[in-house]
């Protein structure tokens, strides 16, 4: 029998260890993608996963363009692996090396294209919680597509940020209103499987830091010792 207060999260481990092993497994996913049918019911409670994410004064400031039209996904493609060159020709030595066998995007390989954008005027002019911090909005959309994000994982489906593009392309190419602002695209779909290890780590390009690297005391700066 539950005692009065009883808090699940606090005492039952399964339920949390289940949680955790969906951060954990987490990727953002380049050539994993399958190609498979993503069924309706399970993208259906993939989205209502991102729109149970919490927002500033509940405005609810996003909105999910699904793409599956194989024309516009290769055309971003194009833009994107344009914009991928771009930032190629800045590196030289053993950082272009490693750039190179780094694949930035999967947009025709996964299902869908899920592109997500943030309206600010969702909720205004008064957005309770916004007055003071004007990108609370965008966080609120940030939140949202992580809330998507660990669902698709759950739902054993893989996800990959796509973030080699200019906003204003991306505006042009889906008709996003110029007060709207496109915030991510993410491929979304069925994989063959998860990598182990990110592909950035894989490949030598960043190590993940510790855990104590990024832990203040009281104020920037100061060490558990100090």
């Amino acid at each position: 029998m539950k005692t009065p207060g009883h808090n699940p999260s606090l005492t039952d481990s399964a339920p949390a260890a289940e949680l955790y092993d969906v951060i954990n497994r987490r990727r953002d996913v380049r050539r994993e993608f399958s190609g498979a049918e993503l069924p309706e019911p399970v993208l259906r409670r993939v989205l209502t996963a991102a729109h149970t994410a919490p927002s500033v004064g509940l405005s609810q400031p996003w909105d999910f363009i699904l793409v599956r039209d194989a024309n516009t996904r290769r055309t971003f493609r194009e833009h994107v692996l344009a914009e991928r060159s771009v930032f190629a020709s800045k590196l030289d030595g053993e950082r272009a090396d490693t750039f190179s066998k780094i694949k930035v995007e999967g947009i025709v390989e996964s299902s869908l294209g899920i592109a997500v954008t943030y309206d600010p005027r969702r909720g205004a002019p008064q957005v309770l919680g916004r007055h003071a911090i004007a990108d609370a909005g965008l966080y609120s959309v940030c939140l949202a597509i992580q809330n998507l994000w660990l669902a698709a994982t759950a739902e054993g489906l893989g996800v990959g940020w796509v973030s080699f593009y200019r906003e204003e392309f991306l505006r042009r190419l889906l008709g996003v209103p110029s007060e709207v602002r496109p915030v991510a695209w993410l491929c979304v779909g069925p994989v063959r499987e998860l990598a182990e290890t990110p592909d950035l780590e894989r490949h030598g390009w960043r190590q993940r830091m510790p855990l104590d690297d990024v832990i203040h005391y009281e104020a920037y700066g100061r060490g558990r010792n100090r």
